[in-house]
């Protein structure tokens, strides 16, 4: 596997099908794709596809990368950034990553897990008092009360890690969604959060199933908890300052607004409207482990290449090769995984989705192959049995994935070489 050096700093100037894009990045280097194993003319296909989508008025614009053996080979904006204005997407476009957050906050956790200050088994309530008192939900009675266990056995951190915890994102329409829209938990900080969210109902039994939820922003509220440090600012410090992240943020100042593609979502007439949902407002005004990070293409793909490269990048190590391995490989059990909620032949790790069946997905893939999507349809996706990472960003809420499906597919079928 190819290992950048410090000293390697190049300008990416890469010729692509929408022309000349030149943007400045740190060890990842420029390449041909016939370099690297991969097909131009296959590659095409790829970019007639993605254009098609933003043709066919599916989204507003797109930029997509993809580097193998440290080289980026692809590097492609299409699509205008702003419909009203009509300004041009760019590769330099700073996105609202929603989701993508996740792993860059799982990352911050996992550099303490590494200092000495947990184990994945150790119980939640150790480190929040409060959640050592949650029940589980086990249905209402006619009279609408919902009936509550206790639980079979205590959180772990590993149940946080993995969304097997009990908790919700409240998006239903159950007695214990009802529960979560009614306690408000994103009205102001990941402190607040935790103090309502003690006070909540578990949905299904600790490790029982897989449910996405506000797993993430626990884990941002450990971070605190264990680190002494404010959630933002130790990612700041700790993630995006060695990794040269200049581009990457919590809320965008005024100065780089300029830069934000506006937010869209399609309507019942099929047609991309703006974006007025509470998700859209207001991103990054707090700070978040689940979301609120904002950040370019050129920036993600460095944090992707430093988990590719097993945790190191730049001349500084984040995370050991052996805690990166841990992290990229499937946490739940066989009964999770049974009772659903991930996609077909794939499993979760300790913030990532991972494929553990290519088969049964029914697309082009790696086993092992681990990443994860945004709401706005942003998506990235790190292969180490390919030496592969591919990003691409959107902003049109509710995650396409679609898109995500056939971006894959084109992915790999332009690979036809080592």
């Amino acid at each position: 596997m190819y290992r950048p050096t410090r000293t390697l700093t190049l300008v990416l100037a890469l010729l692509v099908t929408a022309g000349s894009v030149g943007i400045t990045s740190r060890d990842l280097a420029v390449g041909k794709p016939e370099d690297v194993g991969l097909s131009s003319e296959r590659l095409a296909r790829m970019t007639k596809a993605i254009h098609a989508y933003v043709d066919e008025g599916r989204t507003p614009g797109v930029v997509t990368l993809i580097a193998r053996h440290g080289k980026v080979v692809h590097l492609d904006a299409y699509g205008k950034a702003d419909l009203a204005t009509g300004r041009q997407t760019r590769t330099d476009d700073i996105f609202r990553m929603y989701s993508m957050t996740k792993p860059i906050t799982s990352v911050a956790l996992l550099m303490l897990f590494e200092e000495g200050k947990f184990q994945l088994t150790d119980p939640l309530s150790r480190y929040f008092p409060a959640t050592a008192d949650m029940k589980v939900y086990a249905g209402s009675t006619p009279q609408g009360t919902m009936l509550l266990d206790s639980p079979k056995r205590p959180i772990t951190i590993q149940d946080v890690f993995r969304h097997s915890a009990g908790f919700s994102y409240g998006f239903g329409n159950s007695p214990v969604d009802k529960a979560y829209q009614d306690a408000n938990l994103f009205a102001s900080d990941l402190t607040s959060l935790m103090e309502k969210l003690g006070k909540l109902p578990l949905v299904y039994q600790p490790g029982d199933r897989w449910v996405y939820s506000v797993a993430h922003d626990v884990q941002a509220a450990l971070v605190e908890k264990l680190s002494g440090q404010k959630f933002d600012d130790f990612v700041r410090q700790r993630i995006f300052a060695p990794l040269e992240m200049k581009d990457s943020m919590f809320k965008v100042p005024a100065d780089r607004q300029v830069r934000v593609p506006a937010l869209y979502t399609m309507g019942r007439d099929r047609k991309l409207t703006v974006d007025t949902s509470d998700l859209g407002r207001g991103y990054g005004d707090l700070v978040f482990g689940g979301y609120s990070i904002s950040t370019t293409i050129s920036d993600y793909a460095l944090f992707a290449q430093m988990l590719l490269n097993e945790g190191h990048l730049n001349g500084v190590r984040l995370l050991a090769p052996k805690t990166v391995e841990l992290m990229a490989m499937n946490h739940l059990t066989p009964a999770a995984l049974a009772a659903g909620g991930v996609s077909p032949g794939t499993g979760y790790g300790l913030g990532v989705s991972v494929l553990m069946n290519p088969a049964e997905r029914g697309n082009i893939g790696s086993v092992g192959e681990f990443g994860w999507s945004g709401a706005a349809s942003t998506h990235v996706l790190i292969d180490p049995k390919e030496d592969l990472i591919a990003i691409y960003c959107t902003q049109l809420m509710g995650a396409d994935f679609a898109l995500r499906a056939h971006f894959a597919t084109l992915l790999y079928q332009s690979i036809v070489g080592n």
